[in-house]
């Protein structure tokens, strides 16, 4: 006798993060073999042909099963609905078997009388959790959904708010939270908070036409380490041509977006003209226009473009006042956009220094900048305070002042929460591109057929400049007086190899290190285009030959750091800028023939300035073209 097909397990409703795996489960009984396909709302589910559909869940998406069998009878299930969510599911166990777990509390509220009062409670379930929504311990009739609106708020409507959230597994409860009706005065402001924040710090050291610089490797080094306290995304890079300069704030701009703090911070030469800041690229040559340079404020109208919460420029550089009887171009309006901060080291047509302080380089705007910017503070309030402190130090007195222009309308702080509440997608996507360029390779331990073992690990200080440390783990039992060196393919300059320069760069390495026995920096990742291949040379002494002998192996560590970035791809369709005399090995050393100022003089506090001195001024063709050209920059 041919039975009906009936379904005694139906699929259930589900609500999960992206990514979750999720089973919905069919059971059916009849005559025969029983045949199952799943649809989706508009689709067949492809491979979908077993009574449990295991689906990797990616967006909030309707299921239904059809069950047959071979005398053409069929059925389906009932519609069941994976709804998808993209928010923080940081608190989710990693054994979550489908148990109620919110993910969202409703929040207090302080609301006007008549005006709309919404609260809202997200969890994860699987079954998809129901909701009943409580007023002061007792239950709210057809409030039953996550979202609890009241349309016109009265002061019947005030009171304490908590939510059960429940399924067959479990029944668990919101924090309580307070519904407060008040008049206008009585409102209390909103906690300013970002979705997100980012920074990218360039600084310029070694210049191929223009004084070499101390401080920058120092003054990156710790606003780096600073603003990460803070909660920034930081990408920190040393010594960049123009292009490659482009090419980083190109990607720094691609992190931001509405609701980000951004901020961009440069150490190096530079210099004002005609109201706009330039920034001088290591490459730039003698002598330099404002085409082989970086427009500081066309860095800002594109973050102003991203419609930031917050975007915020700090400049410990320059703003002597360059080619004044050149023909100045328009300068466009930056618009309306409020919370901008321009930050200078210094005030117009001045210079900004940088001293030897306690025996290592720092500019001095740096300097106190890093002494207050972990204040709870509103970033003018803190850019105000490094101005005091930088007036009373009487190094630079009557020659260095800071100058600070804002558009601030909000009372942001640096250190500001981040929210992530409706940015998660954007979030992850900004969280792998920053991975990107900080991620440090592994480390690898390599046994050499003498069975000496030799560990290789890596550091990093800059996202562009790589240590390589080798140490002998074990010796073998034929083996003594073992060192190893490491070397690269291809080979890449050790540009800080400089007097004092090392120095400074071993004191900030070995700080958190055990002394290796080998130690290799690999600097201008930026611009690597091939994999980075370690070489590691094993010498050692034969026990009983007492030869002298060498092994060797290879690491490869693809492209590590910013260099997985291809900042050298960067288009090239526009006018090619590189001028007659400008260095075609920008990472090169700084040449002998330029002012030693990078030299340790004596005393351990001397000023020396960051402006790049221009050549005796050559005879130019005057025409009614503006000589600038970077209208159409980034």
């Amino acid at each position: 006798m041919i039975r009906d097909i009936v379904i005694v397990l139906h699929p259930v409703t589900a609500c999960v993060p992206v990514n979750h795996k999720v089973t919905l489960s069919v059971r059916a009984e009849g005559s025969g073999i029983l045949y199952y396909q799943w649809f989706t709302d508009h689709e067949e589910v492809r491979g979908g042909t077993q009574p449990d559909l295991t689906i990797n869940a990616q967006s909030t998406q309707l299921y239904v099963c059809r069950v047959h069998d071979s005398f053409c009878n069929c059925v389906f299930s009932d519609w069941v609905k994976v709804k998808v969510l993209d928010i923080d599911k940081s608190g989710l166990p990693l054994d979550w078997e489908g148990e109620p777990h919110i993910a969202v509390n409703p929040k207090p509220q302080s609301v006007q009388p008549g005006a709309k009062c919404t609260l809202r409670c997200v969890a994860f379930g699987n079954p998809a959790p129901q909701y009943q929504w409580y007023r002061n311990g007792q239950p709210l009739q057809d409030k039953t959904s996550d979202i609890l609106q009241i349309d016109c708020a009265t002061a019947e409507h005030g009171g304490s708010y908590l939510c059960s959230v429940s399924n067959r597994l479990e029944e668990i409860w919101t924090k309580p939270v307070d519904v407060d009706i008040v008049q206008n005065d009585q409102l209390p402001h909103a906690e300013p908070t970002a979705s997100d924040k980012v920074a990218l710090l360039i600084g310029n050291m070694n210049y191929s036409h223009h004084p070499g610089l101390m401080a920058p490797i120092m003054d990156v080094h710790e606003l780096a380490n600073l603003l990460q306290q803070l909660g920034f995304r930081v990408v920190s890079l040393l010594d960049l041509t123009r292009e490659e300069m482009l090419a980083a704030i190109e990607k720094f701009l691609q992190l931001l977006d509405r609701g980000v703090y951004g901020l961009f911070y440069y150490a190096g030469h530079g210099y004002e003209r005609a109201g706009r800041n330039y920034l001088v690229p290591i490459d730039a040559p003698q002598p330099y226009r404002p085409e082989n340079c970086v427009c500081v404020q066309r860095v800002m109208l594109n973050m102003q473009q991203k419609r930031t919460a917050l975007s915020v420029i700090l400049l410990d550089t320059c703003r002597k006042w360059y080619n004044q009887h050149c023909i100045p171009s328009v300068i466009k309006p930056l618009g309306t956009s409020g919370n901008t901060v321009y930050g200078y080291a210094t005030c117009e047509d001045a210079e900004a220094f940088e001293v030897q302080d306690g025996g290592k380089s720092t500019g001095i705007f740096t300097k106190y900048l890093n002494k207050h910017i972990l204040q709870p503070e509103k970033v003018t309030h803190i850019l105000e305070m490094v101005s005091e402190d930088l007036g009373r130090d009487p190094l630079v007195t009557g020659k260095q002042a800071v100058e600070i222009k804002h558009t601030m309308k909000e009372p942001r702080s640096l250190t500001d929460p981040v929210s992530t509440t409706g940015h998660t997608r954007e979030l992850h996507l900004r969280d792998f591109c920053w991975r990107q360029a900080n991620d440090l390779p592994q480390k690898k331990r390599l046994m050499f057929l003498c069975r000496v073992e030799v560990e290789v690990s890596f550091s990093a200080l800059f996202s562009n400049v790589l240590v390589a440390f080798a140490t002998v783990k074990t010796t073998g039992p034929q083996t003594q007086d073992c060192t190893v060196t490491l070397s690269s393919v291809p080979v890449l300059e050790d540009t800080f190899s400089g007097p004092g320069r090392s120095e400074e760069m071993d004191t900030l390495l070995f700080q958190t290190s055990d002394k290796p026995d080998c130690t290799l920096r690999l600097c201008g990742l930026q611009k690597l285009k091939e994999s980075l291949v370690i070489k590691v040379d094993l010498h050692y002494t034969h026990t009983e030959s007492k030869l002298r002998l060498t092994e060797s192996q290879k690491v490869d560590i693809g492209k590590p750091m910013v260099a997985s970035c291809k900042l050298y791809r960067r288009n090239h369709t526009a006018t090619s800028y590189k001028q007659e005399g400008a260095s075609a090995q920008t990472m090169g050393k700084t040449s002998s023939s330029k002012p030693l100022l990078h030299q340790k003089l004596p005393g351990a506090y001397h000023p020396c300035t960051r402006k790049a001195e221009c050549a005796a001024k050559v005879a130019v063709t005057r025409s009614n073209e503006p000589e600038e050209n970077d209208e159409n920059e980034l």
